[in-house]
């Protein structure tokens, strides 16, 4: 794991009037997923790929592990970093275990070394080695493409990954599987992701970190439910939705409406991981009078309809009732 720092960056493109980001500072911690949303032409693309030195700012430091990454070769950095784009990119005339071994083998690495290598990342991105590995790209639907291309990027042990819209082109359903995967994947890897999306759903379900820019410029950075709780202006507001209530139902955790527990024996239980929304409903579906929240198998508290609607109620009421972000995330 590594983290990335972005420190006073500014691009600006020749003849440009101003500039594509400009003076944008923030920390990607180690491990974590950051999300970058904005409206088209806000600069989300430029920054990920000054990472890699698809292209290099034109003053500020963009900092891995400490060191900057100007002060390593282009290709050799890259190499060191995976990269995921939405057109995939894998080669036609190749196999499917060629594609996915074409970083090692530039590194020097031998089929007979990289084979384990490459039957475990098919095995991880969920497509079975016996079946896949001896396909063309041309012989696999767009998301097993993509698949192939998370386990391509992978394929090199990166500390960090690079998603600039990788899941863009997919069938909304497909879009829902690929989430859940790369949810699951990074459960285990637990890479440093820079992740570019135009979709705030998709921002809030993957990210743990959300960064929101507009115009090159980086207008608020925190959790999913800080963005909705508090947003600092109106851009903001409208961009992640929140005045929509499902929204908040969505993506604020089921621990923000947590209370003492009154029935430890209740059978009706949900994950403290979850949401409000999932949380909702199964009380409605099973007809309890609360749901008992476990976290590691053991209960911390429960869930009402009672507690749920005054969470909504506090988030809503603006500043006379909002629940303060950092005593929500502190409780999450």
């Amino acid at each position: 794991m590594a983290t990335i720092e972005f420190v006073d960056v500014t691009k600006t493109y020749p003849g440009a009037a101003k500039g594509a980001v400009e003076h944008v500072s923030f920390m990607v911690p180690s491990g974590a997923v950051c999300m970058l949303v904005g409206t088209s032409g806000s600069g989300k693309t430029t920054l990920l790929r000054m990472v890699n030195r698809l292209i290099d700012p034109t003053s500020g430091s963009i900092l891995i592990d400490g060191q900057p990454n100007t002060a390593r070769d282009p290709i050799e950095l890259r190499r060191s970093i995976g990269y995921v784009i939405q057109q995939v990119g894998l080669f036609p005339h190749l196999t499917i275990e060629e594609n996915v071994r074409v970083v090692p083998s530039i590194m020097g690495e031998s089929a007979k070394e990289t084979e384990g290598r490459v039957n475990e990342l098919l095995e991880l991105v969920g497509l079975p080695p016996a079946e896949f590995r001896s396909r063309y790209p041309r012989q696999l639907s767009g998301g097993q493409q993509q698949r192939v291309g998370l386990a391509r990027a992978l394929a090199a042990d990166p500390t960090v990954l690079l998603m600039d819209e990788p899941f863009g082109a997919l069938d909304a359903i497909t879009r829902a599987r690929m989430q859940e995967e790369l949810l699951r994947i990074q459960t285990g890897v637990k890479k440093t992701i820079l992740f570019v999306t135009h979709d705030v759903d998709e921002a809030f379900k993957l990210g743990d970190q959300v960064v929101v820019l507009s115009e090159g410029h980086v207008i608020q950075i925190g959790k999913p439910m800080e963005l909705l709780i508090s947003p600092v202006n109106d851009f903001v507001r409208e961009l992640v939705g929140a005045d929509n209530v499902l929204r908040h139902f969505q993506f604020v955790p089921v621990t923000t409406a947590l209370e003492s527990l009154t029935n430890p024996q209740g059978e009706a239980q949900i994950g403290a991981e979850a949401m409000l929304l999932p949380a909702l409903l199964k009380l409605v579906q099973s007809g309890a009078n609360e749901l008992i929240v476990v976290r590691d198998g053991t209960p911390i508290g429960q869930v009402t309809l009672a507690s749920i609607a005054r969470v909504i109620r506090k988030e809503r009421s603006g500043a006379d009732g909002t629940i303060g972000v950092e005593s929500a995330a502190s409780r999450a």
